[in-house]
């Protein structure tokens, strides 16, 4: 996940993730560095849900696009570029969200969004532009997304140890595709997202909820801890190497049981 430090103008290199739909389900590191001017936010109108809506689900798509990937304002056709990598997301979206995607029992996306209203005053409306829906006669903007998987493991990650057995294709669970917009970091907006994926984690019946985040990632390292994950595993150095990304570590949390699966 990509996350600011505490300087309202910062240019980082963030590790996250990304989907090729192409192939089969893979998460894969980018590194993009943005500069941005942060914006505060009323978060009384923040709304975090789960979403089969296809305009949100395309929102979301978008929002991911712009997070994970850096684009050179000169590139020819970069327009359509970047909306070949959203219908590709947005429709590995839908597939995973129908269960259509082998090793996944459910996924779920979810959005946090705000009013259209909240962002006239912002100098660039790209965010808005891109990542906009309609719903209930109101504009709103998605402004971050996640994806919780109730599976086994992740293809090309490290898979978690808790629990064991059977058990742990209902009660193990991941976190993937963490974003929020940059110029809405410091807003505490990260913290909301993983509160309420773990709400629906645990109304799946999932005890053990993972998240994998790049070891010089510590902006994201500390979000997660904050919101209390712990250290399991962290991936060898030839992985890493072989998949051609920053070596990450794997972060586990326990969640009150439930048995409703």
């Amino acid at each position: 996940m990509a996350l600011l430090s505490s300087s309202p103008s910062l240019s980082i290199t963030s590790p996250t993730y990304r989907y090729y739909p192409s192939r089969r389900l893979c998460f894969y590191p980018i590194s993009a560095t943005h500069v941005v001017t942060l914006h505060h936010i009323d978060k009384s109108s923040l709304t975090i849900s789960e979403t089969s809506s296809e305009d949100q689900l395309w929102a979301a798509a978008c929002l991911r696009v712009r997070s994970f990937h850096e684009f050179k304002p000169s590139t020819f056709g970069i327009q359509d570029h970047k909306r070949y990598l959203a219908e590709r997301e947005f429709e590995a979206l839908k597939e995973r969200i129908a269960g259509k995607r082998t090793g996944f029992n459910r996924v779920s996306c979810l959005n946090a969004s705000l009013p259209l209203s909240q962002f006239l005053s912002l100098p660039d409306d790209d965010l808005c532009a891109q990542c906009k829906f309609s719903e209930n006669g109101e504009d709103r903007v998605v402004v971050g997304t996640l994806d919780v998987n109730q599976c086994m493991s992740l293809p090309d990650e490290i898979t978690g140890m808790k629990p064991q057995g059977i058990e742990g294709q209902f009660a193990r669970g991941y976190l993937s595709n963490v974003c929020v917009a940059n110029e809405l970091h410091r807003n505490g907006l990260g913290y909301d997202l993983v509160a309420k994926s773990k709400a629906v984690a645990q109304k799946w019946g999932i005890t053990d909820l993972y998240v994998h985040v790049a070891v010089n990632n510590e902006p994201a390292k500390q979000l997660y801890m904050k919101s209390g994950f712990v250290y399991e595993n962290d991936e060898p150095a030839w992985q890493a190497r072989f998949l051609d990304r920053p070596r990450r570590l794997l972060l586990w949390l326990g969640l009150p049981g439930n048995q409703n699966w």
